[in-house]
């Protein structure tokens, strides 16, 4: 696959476009790539996603300073190649861009720029300023500006139509089934491990310590979870704590830790993956150290019974 920040050197034999933010790779982005790349091998072009960064909303609405990403622009690139796109266009996204008129979009930048042969679009497209880039608009533009266009179905799961929003929200719950089941993988988080207090050596669960690698990153909502972790090119099983601490710690910061199973490499500075699959229980405060070492021993037996289940 090849990826463009700009479209300097971009050249490519028919190409078979759908835009979109494609934050999360879910289930019904699939739907599109999957039509995408069928289309691209009927007209016997190559396939192109032309995506964002940074997401849009996070510079139409720069005051609202809640989104957080599903995938990280790394993430995202990496499920795109997995999938079979031929080229993927991470155009910047700023305030100018976000002002331009669509029919100047698809002029100045689809056609001239990319020489577009023919656009994907989802159900529910509606992009560009006063989100004017509807089928009916983009129609139009076609049979003037000379290139086919193919409107999707919405992909629906359970009768319910799958969204990134609705997959955020999900997450932030610690709805982690539901979040999967739409995403169609485990939910991922990439971080760094740094220094802690080490306080889960002293009773037997010695944890890492997880600082996510991008700042937008969405964390699951507090609660012990069973997740999968990728250490270098290993995976080991592993239950995490996202929360405060109370049992240990008065401070309100949120820490996530995890606890590796029959794991004892020292890994501090070394970036690991982590792979949530369900949530255990939630986050609470015990009476004491003791108390919290028998409910993680329990948890740990619950853990293992659950990943071993899903091998």
């Amino acid at each position: 696959m090849k990826i463009y920040s700009d479209l300097q050197d971009f050249s490519v034999t028919k190409p078979i476009v759908t835009i979109g933010t494609f934050d999360g790779i879910h289930l019904g982005h699939r739907s599109v790539i999957d039509d995408l790349l069928s289309i691209a091998k009927t007209h016997k072009g190559e396939s192109v996603i032309f995506t964002f960064d940074p997401h849009p909303r996070q510079v139409v609405f720069p005051n609202e300073n809640k989104l957080r990403l599903l995938t990280t622009p790394e993430e995202k690139t990496a499920l795109m190649s997995e999938l079979g796109v031929d080229h993927l266009v991470i155009y910047p996204f700023t305030s100018q861009f976000a002002s331009m008129d669509y029919h100047e979009f698809v002029r100045d930048i689809l056609v001239k720029k990319m020489h577009l042969s023919h656009l994907v679009i989802g159900y529910d497209h509606r992009f560009g300023k006063n989100r004017e880039g509807s089928f009916e608009f983009l129609s139009t533009c076609a049979s003037q500006l000379g290139f086919g266009i193919t409107q999707l179905q919405a992909l629906e799961f359970d009768h319910i139509n799958i969204s990134s929003t609705k997959i955020r929200n999900a997450l932030e719950k610690g709805d982690i089934l539901t979040a999967n089941e739409f995403l169609g993988y485990s939910y991922q988080l990439t971080g760094n491990v740094v220094k802690g207090d080490q306080l889960g050596r002293t009773i037997g669960f010695p944890t890492a310590n997880i600082q996510a690698s991008h700042p937008d990153k969405l964390i699951p909502g507090h609660g012990v979870y069973a997740v999968n972790v990728k250490v270098e090119d290993a995976v080991y099983q592993g239950m995490l704590n996202i929360g405060t601490r109370p049992t240990v710690s008065n401070a309100d910061r949120r820490s996530i830790e995890v606890h590796i199973f029959n794991f004892s490499k020292d890994i501090y500075d070394k970036a690991i993956t982590l792979y949530f699959e369900q949530k255990i229980r939630d986050e609470r405060r015990f009476d004491n150290i003791y108390d919290l070492k028998n409910q993680l021993e329990a948890d740990k037996i619950v853990t293992q019974k659950l990943l071993n289940g899903l091998q």
